[in-house]
């Protein structure tokens, strides 16, 4: 289940997403009678869901079969759902923030374009179309909306500058300095806005006035990675700090400059908020531990419905010299078996990392005999921004990856002969990509969704050539961007040069599935890579 959130001027009251029912799916839940009501019944699942500040109504995106859908909303206590803004346009969303007196800033994405529109009660009321303030031509989202509904925050482009705005759409201030930038949210009571910048080198807290341009930046002697959001009391900084795929929580005295330790376990927090009472909500788990939504006042916050998700394998540290510098990678054993054992190398795409949260997927190599190796190569995030934007090259990833792979060889923890690499999204395509560049390295490899990133030239078409070892492709039907598909295109050429390879079809896009097709495609990726690998 995902974090619940809570209605800021009702606590009380709130909201989350489960996949209880077999899809992720949105519940209303009371805090005061401790009862869940189930809201919403989606075909393809439900891909964000929130609550408005006066705790009246539940938002959520239902997204389409190709990504696309509207928002709906319904009555906190239950009745009909309804798309409350039916003129806002098809696109995917940039964004909603929703105000104590009814007012909705919405964004969408068109393309490249993104319009932002608001909608008044004043105007009409919901059900009406809302009213276009600003549209750019390029990536924007809806970041926030101020305590008093005058000002709107934006972020541009990526993270390269934040942008406050009036209703009417009139700039009010513009906050961009060469570095990354992203708005988080505006401070409870007054018109501060919280942003990360990356001036040293990674991400940590600035807080800035877009009326008065004062700006105050919030140094923390931390090694990794900052995400930051306020105590609601607007004096405070809850710091989440994520460093060699961990996460520390902290609270930061604005006033007194003072950065004190919150204890938690080890693994990873997904989602910590601050609740009014000054007590902290948190989602975590661990390689070995599933998810549990906790409180620093040492409460389980609420138990999901259903069996409970078994263990699994801790998750092991690795340091590795590769040729950009060190990498640092995850390695989960299997619980019995001698090494070397198959081995599988999960690659991530740029922009995030694997860390040592319960991953239902490595769980599942691991309970099959395989090893999980997960290297955070160049443009993995958790290691500052030379390191990310160091991954602009996906043969530089690989190359980080290959360093990984032939340690763990070495090690006696993998089997050269049996090492499959595999990955999702723009993970799939690295891991294509991988097994063309690199043919005499992999047994085996396994891409879910390949998805090019935006310029990352080479394409695994190019090197299909030189292909030697077993492809499973995994492709949705109504993928998104299956225009012109690489995946069909790159299915047609293996065919062409009598490549061994599979393509697995599944009737969704890329995005959120139905448990049952996930356990499909994992069922499917298990029996791929036994077979040809002699282990069935």
């Amino acid at each position: 289940m995902s974090m619940p959130a809570w209605a800021a001027n009702a606590p009380s009251r709130g909201v989350y997403r489960s996949t209880a029912s077999g899809r992720w799916e949105v519940y209303a839940w009371d805090r005061v009678n401790g009862t869940s009501r189930r809201v919403t019944e989606s075909p393809g699942g439900v891909s964000h869901a929130t609550i408005d500040p006066r705790g009246a109504w539940i938002w959520w995106s239902a997204d389409g079969a190709d990504g696309h859908g509207p928002w709906w909303r319904q009555p906190f206590g239950g009745g009909p759902s309804e798309i409350p803004l039916p003129g806002l346009g098809a696109g995917r969303s940039a964004g909603l923030a929703l105000g104590a007196t009814g007012t909705v800033i919405a964004g969408v994405h068109d393309g490249p374009v993104t319009r932002i529109h608001v909608a008044r009660p004043g105007d009409g009321g919901h059900g009406q179309d809302p009213a276009l303030i600003a549209e750019y031509a390029e990536r924007a989202c809806v970041a926030g909306l101020a305590h008093d509904e005058g000002l709107i925050a934006l972020n541009l482009g990526d993270r390269r500058a934040v942008r406050v705005v009036r209703q009417c759409g009139e700039t009010v201030n513009e906050l961009a300095d060469g570095t990354s930038l992203r708005a988080v949210r505006f401070a409870p009571g007054d018109n501060r806005l919280l942003a990360l910048h990356e001036r040293r080198g990674r991400p940590e807290p600035l807080i800035w006035d877009p009326m008065t341009g004062d700006q105050r930046e919030v140094w923390l002697r931390l090694p990794g990675e900052i995400c930051a959001d306020w105590y609601s009391d607007g004096g405070a900084l809850l710091i989440i700090h994520h460093h060699r795929g961990r996460t520390e929580l902290y609270r930061y005295d604005l006033r007194g400059g003072v950065l004190k330790p919150i204890e938690t376990e080890r693994g990873v927090i997904s989602v910590a908020k601050v609740r009014p009472d000054g007590t902290v909500e948190y989602a975590w788990s661990s390689s070995a531990q599933p998810p549990v939504i906790r409180s620093t006042s040492g409460l389980v916050v609420i138990n999901p419905g259903g069996p409970a998700a078994p263990p699994s394998v801790p998750a092991e540290d690795a340091d590795v010299e590769g040729p950009g510098g060190r990498v640092h990678a995850l390695v989960s054993r299997p619980a019995s078996g001698d090494a070397p054992y198959p081995a599988v190398f999960l690659l991530h795409g740029p922009g995030t990392q694997g860390d040592d949260s319960f991953a239902p997927e490595v769980a599942a190599w691991v309970d099959h005999g395989f090893a999980v190796v997960r290297a955070n190569h160049r443009g993995s995030t958790g290691y500052g921004s030379a390191w990310r934007d160091g991954g602009r090259d996906p043969l530089s990833e690989l190359d980080d990856v290959e360093a990984v792979r032939d340690w763990a060889v070495a090690s006696g923890l993998a089997d050269p002969h049996r090492l499959v690499l595999a990955g999702r999204g723009r993970g799939g395509h690295l891991a294509l990509l991988g097994v063309g560049a690199r043919p005499a390295k992999w047994s085996l490899c396994v891409a879910a969704s390949p998805e090019p990133g935006p310029g990352r030239a080479p394409t695994p078409i190019a090197y299909a050539e030189a292909v030697d070892a077993p492809v499973l492709l995994l492709a949705g039907e109504n993928d998104p961007d299956r225009t012109g598909s690489p995946v069909d295109a790159y299915a047609a050429r293996l065919a062409v040069l009598g490549k061994e390879h599979e393509v697995y079809r599944y009737d969704a896009g890329r995005g959120l599935l139905p448990v049952e097709e996930q356990i499909r495609q994992m069922a499917a990726q298990l029996a791929f890579a036994r077979k040809h690998l002699g282990l069935a």
